[in-house]
């Protein structure tokens, strides 16, 4: 199946930084099949950012599923992780 935006998300991660974070992301994404396409993380101060672009085409959980699999990661090592659909993302942050 082609990749359309439909199948991907924006994941946004913040918070204090700590080893851990970028592992924890990605196990939950890895387990569930969701392909990793751009990542972009940077700090500052000890203020953690990061950005993901994922495609869920074959993935083993659905949208809503993915997302508490994230919070519940994201409560483990301290940080806020919001997901978005990429089409929803864009229309939002329209110019």
């Amino acid at each position: 199946m082609a990749e359309t935006s439909s199948h991907r998300v924006v994941i946004t991660v913040l918070g204090k930084n700590r080893a851990g974070i970028v592992a924890a992301v990605a196990n939950i994404l890895g387990k569930a099949n969701v392909d990793i396409r751009d990542i972009s993380q940077s700090i500052l101060d000890d203020i953690f950012t990061m950005t993901m672009i994922a495609d869920m085409t074959d993935a083993h959980l659905d949208f809503a599923d993915l997302q508490d699999e994230l919070n519940h990661a994201g409560e483990a090592v301290g940080v806020t992780i919001h997901m978005q659909r990429e089409d929803v993302f864009n229309f939002m942050y329209r110019l």
